[in-house]
């Protein structure tokens, strides 16, 4: 029979740190990775997170809520969308973002958060 499994951000599985300006803290549940990733003012995944990935643009889909903050997506075929608080997203493979403003911006992640930004 399958069990109830329950897990807190504040005790995350792992906490990957981004190069500056933020971190995704990731909790394992049924088999799938949960993030909730952190950037602060100033990120940029081609900055922050590209010389992790080793990519030209993040290649992970993201299935997400926005908590708070504002981040803008440019996807590579030349289209943009925000993202603000309230809001629930799904991002294909093959995008740039980055934080608009000057608050940070709390995304929750069920999409292929496992890869994302993890080091070899």
């Amino acid at each position: 029979m399958a069990q109830i499994e329950v897990k807190n951000f504040q005790r995350p599985d792992e906490t990957r740190e981004f190069e500056g300006n933020g971190k995704a803290d990731l909790v394992t549940l049924a088999g799938k990775t949960v993030g909730r990733a952190i950037f602060e003012p100033g990120w940029r995944w081609s900055k922050n997170v590209k010389p992790i990935a080793g990519t030209e643009q993040c290649e992970v889909s993201h299935l997400g809520f926005c908590v708070s903050g504002r981040m803008r997506i440019f996807m590579a075929d030349g289209t943009q969308k925000e993202v603000a608080a309230g809001d629930a997203v799904a991002i294909p493979p093959g995008h740039d973002a980055e934080v608009v403003g000057d608050e940070s911006c709390v995304f929750v992640d069920f999409g292929e958060m496992s890869e994302y930004a993890k080091r070899t």
